[in-house]
């Protein structure tokens, strides 16, 4: 009898569930907002908290262990008579296997955030149209975070999700908002959906892959090969630089990882870093001061 309660508890810790692929959070902060009314901030907060964890992002079935946490911060800069102005924080992590430590895979900030939005105003999003420019937002970067976890897991596995933040970019467009055009920054959504789609930086979902699955889902088990595979990992990086040396997925990529890389190569067992610390000051010179923690 123990062990058939054993097993019915164990089959319902791994079921799988038909919805919600996202464990995520998400904060306004309105600090900087001249408004004594903080009831509107509020709704909004969760109006996008259910937005985002109550519906179904994609046809693939979830365990609930397999749910990818994730964050946003919605700093608000400006509210009058319905829009809303600021920028948004996105972060997300991945869980690795045999341990309990989620490696962050995504950290950026969008500064082009503008949308109007009345309070109870029902969220919906449709893949074939356009709704809104905050229900384009939020639903880019679930797709963004799907398709980057997806390449961590599996090499190109993020594709269906990154040619749905590609629909998603060219369906906004029609709205005039900033960060959905080429030449609105060199540094926003259609870039970043350009070019995680492009082949010319393939080093960007190849390290994703090499890094995660063949890297850190080794550690617990092998962690001198892990470590080496995550600087096979990083050494193709310096192609992607020397071809385009302001490429946005370089930033993105060191944003996330940055201290992770500083983490795990001063400590353990030591393996020849020299080559990549070379590559990583070259490639990344804005982290020169983590890089100089590595010994």
């Amino acid at each position: 009898m123990r062990k058939i309660l054993l097993s019915f508890l164990l089959t319902l810790s791994l079921t799988k569930t038909d919805a919600q692929e996202l464990n995520a959070q998400f904060v306004v902060n309105a600090d900087l907002v001249n408004q004594t009314n903080q009831q509107i901030f509020e709704t909004l907060e969760g109006s996008l908290y259910e937005f985002i964890n109550s519906q179904s992002w994609s046809t693939q079935d979830f365990f609930s262990q397999e749910k990818i946490t994730c964050s946003f911060v919605l700093n608000l800069s400006s509210y009058n008579a319905s829009k809303f102005e600021g920028t948004l924080q996105i972060q997300s992590q991945r869980t690795i296997f045999d341990s309990n430590y989620d490696s962050p895979v995504l950290n950026f900030l969008d500064k082009d955030i503008s949308f109007t939005y009345q309070e109870f105003q029902p969220l919906f999003y449709s893949p074939a149209s356009y709704e809104s420019n905050l229900v384009s937002l939020i639903s880019f970067y679930v797709y963004i975070i799907m398709g980057i976890n997806a390449d961590s897991l599996q090499f190109k596995g993020g594709d269906s999700y990154f040619e749905q933040a590609q629909r998603i970019v060219n369906l906004s467009q029609q709205s005039g908002a900033m960060g959905w055009k080429q030449n609105d920054s060199n540094r926003n959504r259609f870039w970043m959906s350009d070019t995680m789609r492009s082949n010319t930086f393939r080093e960007y979902r190849e390290a994703l892959y090499t890094y995660h699955r063949k890297g850190l889902d080794l550690m617990t088990e092998n962690p001198m090969e892990a470590k080496n595979n995550i600087i096979n990992a990083l050494l193709p990086l310096e192609n992607l630089y020397d071809r385009r040396p302001n490429a946005m997925l370089l930033q993105m990529f060191f944003d996330a990882k940055s201290d992770e890389i500083v983490n795990l190569f001063s400590d353990g067992p030591e393996v020849d870093f020299d080559r990549a610390s070379k590559m990583l000051k070259k490639i990344a010179p804005f982290y020169q001061p983590q890089w100089k923690q590595i010994k």
